[in-house]
């Protein structure tokens, strides 16, 4: 479903991406795996059309993405959820969902009922500005946002980070329901167990370049790859 083939991209005169290529498959998840600093939220701003690519190229179902503007991006079909959440802090819950609506197109397999059923910690939040919710339901409204999109393809950038283990517990189960239910993602995540009982496939991201690729099981199994590149 996504491609992504010998990216290069980064911050002004300091270059991140040296060459990237993965590609994530049509009802799997794809785990993105690194040490901090080896690129991979830079890869997912360069994705969704964030950052601007030096070279390289994306695509969806084989349509080219790659110097599209982020808002056609996502109207292609993909939902992002990124590191720092990015709600609107002086919108309500209701508001900053109703807003995600607007993108997706007719007859959309996801609405704020639908959400709301999902997310049952949200249904007495509606009217709760986003400044005044937990940090875990915060991620709650911002995968929520993202899915109201109606994305054929998630990336989810650390869902996990700076949340208590039972949210953590709840955030899993959910991800794992959209997973049982066909959706694609495509999950940077640092919390190793978290990431690999998700994921169908993994990639090792180090120093800007794909250093491993495999299944989850087998980077389970694989000590040396998780000591030199993971730091588990």
């Amino acid at each position: 479903m996504l491609e992504v083939t010998d990216l290069h991209a980064g911050y002004g005169d300091t270059k991140v991406l040296h060459g990237l290529d993965f590609s994530a498959q049509k009802g799997r998840v794809l785990a993105l795996l690194g040490r901090n600093g080896a690129g991979k939220t830079t890869t997912m701003k360069a994705i969704v059309g964030l950052l601007k690519l030096d070279s390289g190229e994306v695509r969806l179902d084989g349509e080219k993405l790659s110097g599209r503007p982020a808002y056609e991006i996502a109207r292609r079909g993909i939902g992002y959820v990124p590191e720092t959440r990015d709600i609107f802090p002086s919108l309500t819950v209701g508001e900053n969902l109703k807003l995600a609506t607007r993108i997706a197109g007719a007859n959309p397999a996801w609405t704020i009922d639908k959400i709301v059923e999902f997310f049952p910690n949200l249904a007495a939040r509606m009217t709760n500005g986003g400044n005044e919710l937990s940090g875990g339901e915060q991620q709650m409204l911002s995968i929520a946002r993202a899915l109201l999109t109606d994305p054929r393809l998630l990336i989810l950038d650390e869902p996990t980070e700076g949340l208590a283990p039972i949210i953590v517990g709840q955030i899993h189960d959910k991800l794992g329901e959209l997973k049982s239910n066909g959706l694609t993602m495509v999950l940077v995540e640092q919390n190793f167990g978290f990431a690999t009982s998700l994921a169908d496939d993994v990639c090792v991201v180090g120093r800007g370049r794909i250093v491993w690729r495999g299944s989850a099981e087998e980077i389970k199994q694989d000590k040396s790859v998780q000591k030199q590149w993971l730091g588990v």
